[in-house]
């Protein structure tokens, strides 16, 4: 990667991830980009001006009533010189005081000064990143055209476990290289994507599943975040990486799927391409069933899963400006894929004959059903489904739907 010629502000909040913004600056050094840093009073706490100072090899700011600086309204001259201001860790209160247009301080009064595209990597704890407020915050935030990395899910250092964990410097670093490079035209966007199968359990060892990888749903996920959207992807068990700059929430069943995607909600599109289970096992047991000796198989007793496409697609507020659902199917593929739209109440189906190697390949052949009738796509790799599906995500909120 070469970022040769750029000028990166970073912005250091003050979070315990913030030692993690040291590997970044190193990362970007090596990318041969020029890095400024901002650091908060309470970054300060948890990374040192003398450390910072020593790997970006340029001066650190931290006051904003310098009198040297500010003789030469320095927070115009930082804002202006940059190609790129990235904010990381934004802490909860970063992002309030960024949605609010606050100017309180050299990091804040800074943000507001800028003409310059702007890149932030949320860290905190999960229930802080989940609260509305903070909801509230990231999506005017984003409707602004701020763009976001993250948060990944995991541990954390408050021993509690979710989404609002720091992405990797790694992630960062390339989502910096793609803002500094991509066009951006879902910029402000916020989409939903499902991706993968789900389990659903019969015992503590087996459960019903399918052989959906998640490589479809995740390439999509990818694709959009390249796009500058806000990506939330809510993924299935799968065996394969998290895309980078995308917020992930890992979950198992049809049910815990459905409530991820609730919780994420509001959004501008929902993409569901996972393939939820239709049925759940009721009466699972706490135990492993065992098999007896001479006595006939267990029944086992179904009921049928929440219907995840047809509620993000029903009417209401809540409701997502494009809903798009995945058709699976092995026969007559566009018939079906016509009436799955009109009975999910969806705006486009994403046709797919799965009878061959699709589900876990690395190809696929989709048509794309629409009010307007069926766009059929020649057998592609998944990402360059994935790309041409984000362009016309993006060109629907442009005006320019085909």
């Amino acid at each position: 990667m070469n970022l040769a010629g750029k000028r990166i502000l970073l912005i250091v909040g003050g979070g315990i991830a913030a030692y993690k913004v040291l590997e970044l600056i190193r990362l970007l050094r090596k990318a041969q980009a020029s890095v400024s840093t901002v650091l908060t009073a309470a970054a300060q706490h948890f990374v040192t001006p003398l450390a910072v100072q020593a790997l970006t090899e340029s001066r650190v700011y931290t006051d904003l009533f310098s009198l040297t600086d500010e003789n030469e309204m320095g927070h115009i001259q930082l804002s202006r010189a940059a190609d790129l201001l990235v904010v990381a860790p934004a802490t909860a209160n970063l992002l309030a005081r960024m949605a609010a247009g606050l100017a309180d301080d050299l990091a804040t009064t800074v943000l507001l000064a800028t003409d310059k595209p702007v890149l932030v990597a949320p860290a905190m704890n999960v229930r802080m990143w989940q609260h509305a407020a903070t909801q509230t915050n990231v999506a005017l935030l984003a409707r602004r055209g701020v763009a976001f990395v993250g948060p990944d899910e995991g541990p954390m250092a408050c021993n509690e476990h979710g989404p609002g964990r720091l992405a990797e410097p790694q992630a960062i670093l390339e989502a910096i290289a793609a803002a500094l490079t991509a066009p951006r035209p879902l910029a402000g966007r916020h989409i939903l994507v499902t991706s993968g199968p789900t389990h659903e359990p019969i015992d503590p060892v087996r459960y019903i599943a399918n052989r959906s990888s998640g490589r479809q749903g995740h390439a999509i996920a990818a694709a959009l975040a390249h796009l500058g959207a806000r990506v939330t992807l809510v993924s299935g068990p799968v065996a394969i990486p998290d895309p980078a700059g995308v917020a992930v929430r890992h979950v198992e069943t049809a049910e815990q799927m459905l409530a991820a995607c609730s919780a994420s909600l509001p959004a501008d599109a929902a993409i569901c391409a996972a393939a939820v289970a239709d049925w759940r096992v009721t009466g699972t047991t706490a135990a492993k069933i065992k098999k007896v000796p001479g006595a006939p198989p267990p029944a086992l007793a179904l009921t049928t899963n929440p219907d995840i496409l047809a509620t993000l697609a029903a009417p209401g507020p809540s409701r997502p400006l494009l809903v798009v659902g995945f058709a699976a199917e092995t026969e007559n593929l566009d018939a079906n894929a016509i009436a799955k739209r009109v009975r999910k109440g969806c705006d486009w189906i994403v046709g797919n004959d799965v009878s061959g190697d699709v589900m876990g390949g690395e190809a696929n052949e989709v048509h794309l059903v629409t009010e307007s009738g069926v766009l059929a796509w020649p057998r592609l790799p998944k990402e360059e489904v994935a790309r041409r599906l984000a362009m016309q995500v993006a060109d629907h909120f442009a005006g320019r739907a085909r």
